[in-house]
């Protein structure tokens, strides 16, 4: 079984450039953040693994969220809240909410 506290390394970098740090599984940038928001982006990729590391990258940097799948849609908790997941989907560390009515580009 899969390791939930660090992020993985295969396949998978972990790299920090200018104020943001991310996290890219083989080319796709699956979490984006600094000390504002977080960006989640499955690429299209909606996979266990991509889950994976963006549930593994939330655990190691404390970013507070878990993506889980339910009857084949993606979701995420938040701050105690339950939110549809959509790519490029933003977190607002400081408000401590997710913005569902504006889409931010992850790269």
């Amino acid at each position: 079984m899969s390791q939930q506290h660090t992020v993985g390394t295969h396949a998978t970098t972990v790299s920090t450039s200018g104020n943001y740090t991310r996290i890219v599984y083989h080319s796709t940038t699956v979490v984006k953040f600094n000390h504002e928001d977080i960006i989640l982006n499955s690429g299209g990729w909606v996979t266990a693994t991509t889950k994976l590391r963006m549930n593994q990258a939330s655990n190691q940097f404390d970013l507070g969220f878990r993506v889980y799948q339910k009857d084949y849609e993606w979701f995420i908790d938040y701050n105690g809240k339950t939110y549809d997941y959509f790519d490029r989907i933003r977190i607002d560390r400081k408000r401590k909410t997710i913005q569902n009515s504006q889409r931010y580009m992850i790269q």
